[in-house]
C-alpha cells in the first residue's frame, strides 16, 4: 500500500474501534509492522518501547482509534487543487501538472484516514500509474482501485461541446456511440492495466444516453476479461436499465423511484450515491461557476437521492459508501 519502513509502529492507550460492530474497547496495544496489523491487545514480549530506532510509539490517550476508511468514488488526478494561471481544455490541465495533483491528492486522502479508495475514472491512465508506484513503494498513498477514462456517448456527462466544434479527443471521456466502438474501448483499458470500466450516463440524469444494448455488450466484455463495471447513473432508466443489464454496482442513482428500485433489489446490484458531493456542490458550487439553472437541478438531485436513499434501505438493497 503506503511506502513503509522497517520500522514497527506501536499505539498505546486510547480508545479502539475494531469495525466489527462490536463495542469500542480501552486499547492496550496495537501493533503494527509494514503494512499489517501485527497484534491488539497486550504488548508481545519481543517489542520494547524504549528503544526509538526501532518502534514508534504513539500515545493515544484521550483519543480514539479505528480502522482506515474506505472511499469507493474518489477522483485523483481531476478537479482539486486549480492553478488560474494554467490552461484549462475539456475539463483538466496538462499531463504533467494533473500526475503531480494526483499523487498529491493520494496523499491528502490518506492522511484523512482513507486507507482504500475506488477510483472511478479519471485523466488519460494516471489513476493506473499512480496505483501502481504506490503499490511499488515510490509514494505514499492508499490501495487504489481505479478505471480509466469514462466510456461515454454523445450526450453523456463529458460530451459538452457544441456540435459545430465536433468531438475533440478528452482527457477524462472516451467517445463510444456504437457496440463495437465500446468493445474495442473495454479492451483498450483492459489493456491499460485499469481495475474496473466505469461506464457514465447523462451529467443529471435528465435523458438517458446509453442503450440496453450497449450496457450489455460492455458488462460481457468486461466480465470476460474479469473487469468489473460501474456507471454513472443519476437517472431513473439508466438506473433500471444498468441493473438489469448486470452492472456491478450504481453511481448516484439519485432520481431512482420506488419502480427502478424494485428491479436494483431484485438483481442485488449496490448502490453508491455521493451525497457529499452534492451538499458541497450546492453550498458552494456558485463559487466554481455552477450557475442558477444547473443548482436547481443539482438541488432537485439532492432531494431525489435523499428519498432514493429511504426506500433503497426499505427494500434491502447493499449500499456503498462514496464522496
Amino acid at each position: 500500500m503506503s511506502k513503509q519502513g522497517s520500522k514497527r509502529m506501536v499505539i498505546t492507550h486510547g480508545t479502539l474501534i475494531d469495525g466489527s460492530g462490536r463495542p469500542a474497547v480501552a486499547n492496550e496495544a496495537l501493533v503494527i509492522e509494514g503494512n499489517r496489523i501485527r497484534s491488539v491487545g497486550p504488548l508481545p514480549s519481543d517489542v520494547a518501547l524504549d528503544d526509538p530506532d526501532a518502534v514508534q510509539v504513539i500515545d493515544a490517550t484521550d483519543r480514539w482509534i479505528l480502522p482506515g476508511l474506505i472511499d469507493g468514488h474518489c477522483h485523483l488526478s481531476f478537479g482539486f487543487p486549480q492553478i488560474p494561471e494554467l490552461p484549462t481544455a475539456r475539463g483538466t490541465v496538462n499531463p504533467g501538472f494533473s500526475t503531480l495533483r494526483a499523487a498529491r491528492n493520494a496523499q491528502q486522502v490518506l492522511r484523512a484516514g482513507v486507507t482504500s479508495l475506488a477510483v472511478p475514472g479519471g485523466t488519460w491512465f494516471i489513476d493506473v500509474a499512480l496505483r501502481d508506484a504506490i503499490n511499488a513503494g515510490l509514494l505514499l498513498g492508499p490501495r487504489i482501485a481505479c478505471a480509466g477514462q469514462f466510456i461515454v456517448t454523445y450526450g453523456s456527462i463529458i460530451d459538452n461541446e457544441p456540435s459545430w466544434v465536433g468531438t475533440p479527443e478528452h482527457s477524462i471521456g472516451a467517445l463510444a456511440n456504437s457496440v463495437p466502438e465500446m468493445l474495442t474501448e473495454v479492451r483498450r483499458q483492459c489493456k491499460h492495466g485499469v481495475n474496473f470500466i466505469k461506464l457514465a450516463d447523462s451529467t443529471w440524469g435528465d435523458t438517458q444516453t446509453i442503450a440496453p444494448e450497449e450496457l450489455r455488450a460492455v458488462v460481457q466484455e468486461a466480465h470476460r476479461r474479469h473487469a468489473p463495471v460501474t456507471i454513472h447513473s443519476r437517472g431513473a432508466g439508466s438506473t433500471r436499465a444498468a441493473a438489469e443489464a448486470g452492472v456491478d454496482w450504481i453511481l448516484h442513482a439519485d432520481l431512482a423511484t420506488a419502480e427502478e428500485l424494485d428491479v436494483v433489489a431484485e438483481t442485488g446490484t449496490p448502490l453508491m450515491p455521493t451525497m457529499t458531493f452534492l451538499q458541497h456542490a450546492l453550498e458552494v458550487g456558485h463559487r466554481f461557476g455552477r450557475g442558477p439553472r444547473e443548482l436547481d437541478q443539482i438541488k432537485r438531485n439532492w432531494e431525489g437521492a435523499v428519498s432514493m436513499l429511504q426506500q433503497a434501505r426499505k427494500r434491502g438493497i447493499m449500499v456503498m459508501c462514496g464522496t
